[in-house]
């Protein structure tokens, strides 16, 4: 097998987790739709035009009002520097998009630390803290790790697992 180049490598990982995150989105949709029950008739699309949801971002996902999880592409939560506990209001489209939107960003505050890859994940070890990152962000700053960088977090970060990465110093 010939050597593949790393950008080539980490450019397929953003590939492959744009695909899960749009499959899942799609999975939701369809239970929405039908419910559970796969032989359920399907409903009609009108019935959820327009539906809109708010919630609280995890980190990752959207958890909505109706206790549903829902998936926040990681391209936008990178891109709009989303931090644990923003509130979002997710919109579904006539076609079944997903469009997102920031409307409760909670006070923020900004730390500097290492970047570390452990066990495939990207973290900002910060002091005695240690924080998640989105590979989004990552690969969108061309953070290695080591890389000083700095992040955002909530003002109140007591529990908080994930952070935004604002910059790689």
């Amino acid at each position: 097998m010939a050597d593949v180049p790393d950008k080539q490598i980490k450019r397929l990982k953003i590939l492959i987790q744009e695909a899960e995150t749009s499959l899942a989105a799609a999975k939701e949709l369809l239970v929405s739709l039908i419910g559970d029950d796969e032989s359920a008739a399907i409903a009609q699309t009108d019935d959820i035009a327009g539906k809109v949801i708010e919630g609280v971002f995890d980190g990752q996902n959207m958890v909505g009002s109706d206790g549903k999880t829902y998936p926040v592409p990681a391209n936008y939560a990178s891109k709009s520097k989303l931090v644990q506990g923003d509130i979002l209001k997710l919109t579904i489209g006539d076609d079944g998009a997903f469009m997102y939107k920031q409307i409760g960003p909670v006070p923020r505050k900004q730390k500097v630390g290492a970047l570390i890859l452990d066990n495939g994940h990207y973290f900002v070890d910060v002091g005695k803290k240690r924080y998640r990152v989105l590979l989004a962000s990552v690969t969108y700053f061309k953070a290695k790790p080591g890389d000083q960088v700095s992040v955002d977090v909530p003002e109140d970060d007591e529990n908080v697992e994930w952070a935004a990465l604002e910059a790689a110093l």
